[in-house]
């Protein structure tokens, strides 16, 4: 009976020292997920957990239910494995769109962000949207249906050796009310440099609408229990898109100079999201999308980067580029549900920011804005790319 004892005492304190340390535990990635967790069958398609890596110690953790990401590793400045998205880590709760419903590191599609009354016109005929949004007496459809969109669907899988995911979903003519057939790719790449790189692709057989972006919720502190405030705060952008009470853009584009909204010199969060500003107040924290000064003339510079964010107690700093006009940064405003996520956290309210690239929300209603349509024999391309390094 001793020895029994002693045998349970070494198997907790080996789960202890992996969960401390990072140590990497049988059948299982450097993140801790198991990857039978995410073997299932939803809507008689068969979901898996991928994974791709670098030398350099980067992981990032993939399900094709809704092209997630479920897990991104990158080395802190002490060198210890981190993970620093939030996420399940099950294939169930995923699912669970009524007990746990998330966009946690998603596909969005076929629109991201908000439509205004889930309403638009393509080639002259007005279509009816999903209104799945509906706080504060909206009734927008937000990214693209929510639990039907694409998050929500299972892609086909193509690992391309060990760096590499091809993720295809064909959706189809009205789907969540959109016009159009259209086949989507998303292509996860992570390169020898710590770079998640991230393209959107699609055609459509008529005409429609598309703005796609992923859904990461990032915490570069290494600890998903508290808030993550504290993070360093960059967005190269002179003019944000203020939003009314439901969250639905005004329509106006206006500078952020002189308000809390002014994130050209890097501060923490915490500096100015309790500001007495309506914006922030109508949001409780930030959830707005930035015109980056990287779009110019109908284009979108890439290889400059369009916002950053650092996390002084780790070291880990994030850069992100994009060839789209906008970037949407939210701050886990909707976090603190009390729901059991991965390593059993409960993940409190600001814990977290996302750096969404996209056009600008409801942009089909706003002429003079960037354009989402799509017709049939053009190609719908978008890139982001966040690279880690150490700062």
């Amino acid at each position: 009976m001793k020895s029994l004892k002693l045998s349970f005492m070494g198997i907790g304190i080996m789960a202890m020292l992996s969960s401390c340390t990072g140590i990497q535990q049988a059948g299982t990635t450097v993140s801790g997920l198991s990857p039978a967790k995410f073997d299932s069958t939803i809507n008689g398609k068969q979901t898996h957990l991928y994974t791709l890596k670098n030398q350099n110690g980067m992981e990032v953790c993939i399900t094709n239910y809704g092209a997630r990401v479920v897990s991104l590793v990158v080395p802190d400045k002490n060198g210890n494995p981190t993970d620093v998205v939030l996420g399940y880590d099950n294939i169930a709760q995923y699912a669970d769109t009524l007990n746990s419903p998330s966009d946690y590191g998603s596909s969005v599609g076929r629109y991201a962000n908000r439509i205004n009354d889930g309403k638009i016109i393509v080639a002259g005929q007005q279509y009816q949207l999903t209104q799945n949004d509906t706080g504060n007496g909206a009734k927008h459809c937000l990214h693209g249906g929510g639990n039907t969109g694409w998050m929500h669907q299972v892609y086909d899988a193509e690992q391309i050796g060990d760096s590499i995911l091809k993720l295809t979903l064909v959706s189809p003519d009205g789907d969540n009310g959109f016009p159009g057939t259209v086949t989507a790719i998303t292509t996860y790449k992570v390169t020898a440099d710590n770079i998640l790189d991230i393209t959107f692709e699609a055609t459509t057989d008529k005409e429609t609408i598309i703005n796609m972006t992923n859904h990461n919720y990032y915490n570069l502190n290494g600890d998903l229990s508290k808030e993550g405030m504290d993070m360093v705060l960059y967005v190269n952008a002179d003019n944000y898109t203020p939003s009314d009470a439901s969250y639905m853009t005004t329509g106006e584009i206006v500078p952020v100079e002189g308000t809390p909204m002014d994130f050209r010199t890097a501060h923490a969060i915490s500096d100015s999201i309790n500001s007495d500003f309506q914006q922030i107040k109508n949001a409780t924290g930030y959830d707005h999308n930035w015109c980056l000064n990287t779009y110019k003339d109908g284009k979108g510079d890439d290889t400059q980067v369009c916002a950053s964010l650092y996390s002084p107690q780790t070291g880990i700093f994030l850069e992100m580029f994009t060839n789209e006009p906008g970037v949407q940064v939210y701050t886990g405003n909707f976090q603190g549900t009390g729901i059991s996520c991965k390593n059993g956290i409960k993940y409190p309210k600001h814990v977290s920011v996302c750096l969404e690239s996209q056009k600008y929300p409801d942009s089909p209603n706003k002429k003079n804005w960037p354009s989402p349509y799509l017709k049939p024999g053009e190609k719908y391309y978008s890139h982001a790319a966040y690279k880690f390094s150490i700062k």
